[in-house]
């Protein structure tokens, strides 16, 4: 009786485990962020450009109605000013916000530079983050970063990625607003809740998208990155053992 009252614990967590990591293995799969999964760049209040930025992707506003800079500044894609196809886009960017929040971090960052070497996971920032030199992502899986309050990178830094590492499935969930520094290469798409700006020259493969401010832009490439062709399954006892909040 003891070993199958034990036997059925056993089972019961293991279904647990697999549901809880197959859920997270969605969140950044393939059609993440719904109706804002083709837009580069997408802002709330305005979207401002200076210079020959160069969006790879559709641009647009919801529900504010000021984008400037285009031309001179280039849009691959289309461009949505407060529009039903924008005010979609940021109601799924928000709850794609909201979700990544609910996810418990199996990993705590704060107070270190983001400038260091990591693997798949989920990293928590309990306030701001910054990034000096390289932030390296080694390896397939999702590299999610909860931060607390503000993003930002310095000049000329640079998120690399490394083994199998994709810029689709990388995301940061900025709890204030995000600053990408000059001449910098950053990878994944940011969702922050209030404002993005890219200074002069930075360069970005993934998605800058603002829930309730602005983006400013400054001679900048934007390119939505190609979702994996695999659905990713993540390992590891810190992944199979996340949970959503309630």
């Amino acid at each position: 009786m003891q070993m199958k009252k034990h036997q059925h614990i056993a089972t019961s967590l293991i279904g647990l485990i697999l549901s809880q990591s197959n859920a997270l293995s969605q969140n950044l799969t393939g059609t993440w962020l719904g109706a804002a999964s083709p837009y580069a760049v997408l802002g709330a209040t305005t979207v401002t450009n200076t210079g020959n930025s160069v969006i790879t992707g559709d641009l647009g506003l919801s529900p504010g109605t000021s984008i400037t800079g285009f031309p001179p500044g280039l849009v691959s894609g289309a461009i949505h000013t407060n529009d039903a196809s924008a005010s979609q886009a940021r109601a799924d960017a928000l709850l794609a916000y909201n979700g990544l929040t609910a996810l418990m971090a199996t990993g705590d960052l704060s107070g270190q530079d983001l400038g260091q070497t990591l693997t798949a996971g989920i990293y928590r920032y309990n306030g701001s983050a910054e990034l000096t030199g390289t932030l390296t992502l080694d390896g397939t899986g999702e590299f999610i970063f909860l931060i607390g309050s503000t993003l930002t990178t310095s000049s000329a830094s640079a998120v690399s990625l490394i083994n199998g590492a994709d810029a689709a499935n990388v995301a940061f969930r900025v709890g204030s607003s995000a600053t990408l520094g000059s001449t910098s290469t950053f990878a994944g798409t940011i969702i922050a809740d209030i404002s993005i700006t890219a200074t002069t020259g930075t360069d970005v493969r993934g998605r800058l998208i603002a829930l309730n401010g602005a983006v400013t832009l400054d001679n900048n490439n934007v390119i939505v990155p190609e979702p994996s062709s695999a659905i990713l399954l993540l390992t590891g006892l810190g992944f199979l053992l996340t949970r959503r909040r309630a």
